[in-house]
């Protein structure tokens, strides 16, 4: 076996080969074969756990098996590393030879892989990073998201601090592309003060010079996006600080599934925005909820569910296709028409490959079985497809 790859745990029926065992030519055109390449490592593992074991819960409940063919699946851990995620999405590629790509959890890591990915016509499906360098003009059609396009999620804080009346705000963010793609989602529907932006390195966990900022500007809220460990952090001392019953938190990607286990109480109360929530109220959320608890014992996020939607929505193509994977034109119009049913309900591409959904405005609260998770307060954008697409060659 490989070293630079991981295998899942799947035990998929017919497939007896190891990875780095020459399979026959009919035995490898009879599966359908996707490469997992997320973050599995370091303090942000938890995120790309979610959406790998969301996947996973998919393609189990799919039988194992996309049109009548078994589906082989490879995970490697990008470890957060561009130049490391491209040798691993190459080899995912050359030595593979995978369909399908979906990954990465990390907007960088996105702009790494992309270009390697595509230019081999292969299918690029990112279930969380969705920056706008590919949403507008550089729209591609061997890449498609199915989460969010990122200046989305952080435009509903935005929306629901201009609608509170929130006349000053602090933007905390890390320096790369999703905190600044995060910092220009908050600021389009905001028209208050932004006291300070405050750029911290990626994977900044001590916050406490930041803190002090906060705490000496005295602002009406503060909107932050700190994903996995970085929240983690962030939130405890925060709340450690005593700024938590004094200014109101509006953050994504902050307080979720994927860091809520570490926080606890200390975030109880903290506002977030997203495209879905562990009570949305739908029969395929709750029972999809209901088999992620059972089987990974936490409660699943919107990493988990955007992964579980990438795996019914390259099921959907693949049957289509009637497992014809040759035809990249009818598999990229196969994969646009998303004829899947999401977990989150209403669902659709845009011409740019990025969804058209719906956005809430979520609350971190404690359920009476002792876990914690985040909770639909209100819907604040319908039907909402990102401000780039209009720039998108549709093809």
């Amino acid at each position: 076996m490989k070293q630079s790859l991981k295998l899942t745990g799947l035990k998929l029926t017919g497939l007896a080969v190891l990875l780095g065992t020459v399979a026959a030519p009919a035995m490898a055109q009879e599966k359908i074969k996707v490469g997992i390449i997320v973050t599995l490592s370091g303090p942000a593992a938890v995120l790309g756990q979610q959406s790998r074991d969301g996947f996973q819960l998919a393609v189990k409940d799919l039988g194992g098996k996309m049109a009548g063919k078994d589906v082989e699946v490879v995970v490697v851990d990008d470890e957060l590393k561009p130049d490391g995620a491209v040798s691993k999405a190459k080899g995912l590629l050359e030595r593979e030879k995978v369909d399908f790509v979906v990954g990465p959890i990390f907007s960088n890591i996105l702009q790494a892989i992309h270009r390697p990915v595509t230019d081999n016509k292969t299918f690029l499906i990112s279930p969380n990073a969705g920056p706008s360098s590919y949403a507008g003009k550089e729209c591609n059609p061997f890449f498609y998201v199915t989460s969010y396009q990122n200046d989305q999620v952080h435009e509903i804080l935005g929306k629901v601090a201009q609608d509170r009346g929130y006349k000053r705000v602090y933007v905390l963010v890390p320096n790369y592309q999703a905190g600044k793609d995060s910092a220009a989602g908050f600021k389009l529907d905001y028209k208050g003060e932004i006291v300070e932006e405050s750029y911290t390195p990626l994977n900044t966990l001590d916050f406490q010079v930041e803190l002090t900022k906060i705490a000496n500007s005295k602002p009406d809220a503060l909107f932050t996006f700190m994903p996995g460990g970085m929240g983690v952090g962030l939130v405890k001392q925060y709340r450690q600080a005593g700024l938590a019953e004094k200014i109101p938190v509006l953050s994504a990607f902050t307080v979720d599934e994927s860091t809520l286990p570490a926080q606890q109480d200390a975030a109880v109360g903290m506002f977030g925005g997203a495209n879905w929530a562990p009570d949305m109220d739908n029969p395929q959320s709750k029972k999809f909820v209901a088999a992620y608890e059972a089987a990974y014992n936490s409660v699943p996020g919107t990493y988990a569910m955007q992964g579980y939607d990438t795996a019914m929505l390259i099921d959907s193509a693949v049957k289509a296709v009637k497992g014809d994977l040759k035809n990249k034109d009818a598999v990229s119009a196969a994969l646009k028409k998303a004829e899947f049913i999401s977990l989150r309900g209403d669902f659709k591409f845009n011409v740019n490959g990025y969804p058209i959904q719906n956005f809430y405005l979520t609350k971190v609260a404690k359920r009476p079985d002792g876990k914690f998770q985040t909770e639909i307060v209100e819907k604040v954008f319908s039907n909402y497809g990102d401000r780039y697409a209009k720039d998108c060659p549709a093809k």
